[in-house]
């Protein structure tokens, strides 16, 4: 096998930090970098003493030179709680950091993924999402920083494949869960098990009907390598996602069960511009890259309750 040399941006966030275990495993040279707003020193200390693997701090804001062979493109803040935190910062991380990852590849004739979202589809006005859908965004909401961030991120991609002949992959991510989650993210997975495990009350916004699809971390990183393995000639975008479909209620009621908690559900008004519901139509990701889910709801929960068990 060829040893390739790839390099992560976001690479200690909590999907970088297991897509470059995954590829040092499959004995790749690794390089992740992050500027730790969101990513953590913890997630990635264990590949510290790999001779293959090295950390570099750098924000994709600013130009960066490198020689690989494959760029996948992680760095952003991809939880509410963060990415609202410096709204301006969010989306001149998708763009700036776009344009800058994407003049390297072209320098260095590497292929590059782009992590985009399930959230470039908006609050949808079709059910399940394909690829085709246009979505239904905000431009001016609370969370455009980060839906239009994403979708200007796509737009350059495309553009510099068109224009520049550069090797492009486009996956959008749906609501992903699993060990290394930040406990204060304030995505609702984490949110819930925090809480269980205190026996705080769970919060549940709205009347708790609106409904996610949950994947396991590993069904993600399967899926974003076998993107970047896949024929030049598919660019994607292509949906990342598990198509089972739960309610928050029922995700809360399931947390309490699994951690024995005597947590009470609470309900509190829905924030704004929250999509009422998401679902991955993955009909392309079966046919173009023989990927599907294979992490059930309850496997991946027990697996990321005993993490943040370790962790509180």
């Amino acid at each position: 096998m060829i040893r390739k040399k790839i390099l992560v941006t976001g690479g200690a966030g909590f999907v970088g930090s297991h897509l470059c275990e995954r590829l040092l495993n499959e004995s790749h040279e690794v390089f992740c970098l992050d500027n730790f707003f969101t990513g953590q020193k913890e997630s990635i200390l264990h590949l510290m003493d790999n001779p293959y693997f090295e950390l570099i701090r750098h924000d994709v804001v600013n130009p960066f030179l490198i020689e690989v062979d494959e760029i996948y493109n992680l760095a952003c803040p991809a939880s509410p709680v963060h990415y609202q935190y410096n709204p301006i910062k969010t989306i001149k991380t998708s763009v700036m950091g776009a344009i800058n990852m994407l003049g390297l590849a072209k320098r260095v004739d590497a292929k590059i993924l782009q992590a985009s979202t399930s959230e470039v589809y908006g609050n949808p006005l079709v059910h399940p999402q394909p690829e085709s859908y246009w979505g239904n965004v905000n431009p001016i909401g609370e969370r455009s920083c980060y839906d239009e961030g994403k979708r200007a991120a796509e737009t350059l991609f495309s553009d510099y494949h068109k224009q520049n002949n550069v090797k492009i992959k486009i996956i959008r991510i749906f609501n992903t869960y699993g060990p290394k989650m930040h406990p204060n993210d304030g995505r609702v997975v984490s949110n819930f098990i925090v809480q269980a495990l205190k026996n705080r009350n769970i919060t549940v916004y709205g009347e708790g009907n609106q409904t996610r699809s949950f994947q396991y971390v590993d069904d993600l990183v399967d899926g974003m390598i076998k993107m970047m393995g896949s024929p030049e000639s598919f660019t994607g975008p292509v949906n990342i996602g598990n198509p089972y479909e739960f309610t928050i209620l029922e995700l809360a009621e399931k947390v309490i069960k699994l951690t024995g908690s005597k947590s009470k559900i609470i309900y509190q008004p829905l924030p704004s511009d929250d999509p009422m519901m998401r679902k991955p139509d993955i009909t392309l990701a079966k046919k173009e890259l023989d990927w599907s889910p294979k992490v059930s709801l309850d496997e991946g929960l027990i697996k990321t309750i005993e993490f943040f068990k370790s962790i509180i």
